[in-house]
């Protein structure tokens, strides 16, 4: 599969977020969305309520006292940093859960807006658990450097555009995962097509990115992002 040369417009990617957003309200799609809203539900209660008792706190343990003048500018980054982080994890983890029912949400979907038949199907739950496990896998080994630089007093001002960047491309590698596994494409296959399109990628990612970080909307993103990469890969790729 090859990606059309327009799939790297930012702005024409960006909008297929929307588009899967609007369709959350599809009643054709209802049943697939419902079960994955509510682990997201679940799983970001669990991590605004630890945010907020214990993050605060952690971060004050790092600043250490001969850095105190600088706290006012230290602690911010921390805090993005840290909340960067925890909620990629949270994301990672809730995806990880609600993978099986991503794949169905995403053929549901393509059989919805294909206008010829398509090769592409469900994978069955083992290949689509296992390959969650290993994407996810991937971007936590990755991620691994970046909590490292959260910590050196100094480099960690670059922390928080870092872990942006990072999970710009680790929401696109997640989302287009669902649609390109179910057209027959393995993890590295996937890396590789949408390193084609990187600033496309990059653009959709990075703005699912940024609705998994503001509340109730984040509890949507995830199933809309699923239904907008579908689109997107569907319109985009080359027969």
């Amino acid at each position: 599969m090859l990606f059309d040369k327009k799939a790297n417009n930012p702005v024409l990617a960006v909008g297929y977020l929307f588009k899967g957003l609007n369709l959350l309200t599809s009643t054709s799609l209802r049943s697939f969305i419902l079960i994955p809203v509510l682990i997201n539900l679940v799983l970001y209660g669990v991590a605004l309520t630890l945010g907020y008792y214990y993050i605060s706190d952690l971060i004050n343990q790092f600043i250490p006292s001969w850095l105190n003048w600088l706290s006012w500018v230290l602690w911010p980054l921390f805090f993005i940093s840290f909340f960067i982080a925890g909620f990629f994890t949270f994301t990672v983890l809730a995806n990880l859960l609600a993978s099986p029912f991503y794949g169905k949400l995403s053929a549901k979907t393509l059989s919805l807006v294909a206008t010829k038949l398509v090769d592409g199907k469900e994978q069955a739950l083992p290949q689509v658990v296992s390959a969650e496990v290993k994407r996810a896998i991937y971007l936590l080994t990755r991620a691994i450097p970046l909590v490292i630089i959260s910590f050196i007093p100094g480099v960690n001002v670059l922390a928080p555009f870092l872990w942006a960047l990072f999970g710009a491309w680790g929401m696109a590698l997640e989302y287009c995962a669902y649609p390109l596994e179910n057209a027959g494409l393995l993890f590295t296959d996937q890396q590789q097509l949408l390193k084609s399109v990187r600033f496309g990628a990059l653009s959709f990612g990075g703005a699912a990115a940024l609705g998994l970080t503001i509340p109730v909307l984040n509890i949507l993103i995830a199933p809309a992002a699923v239904i907008g990469a579908t689109l997107y890969v569907n319109d985009m790729k080359q027969d």
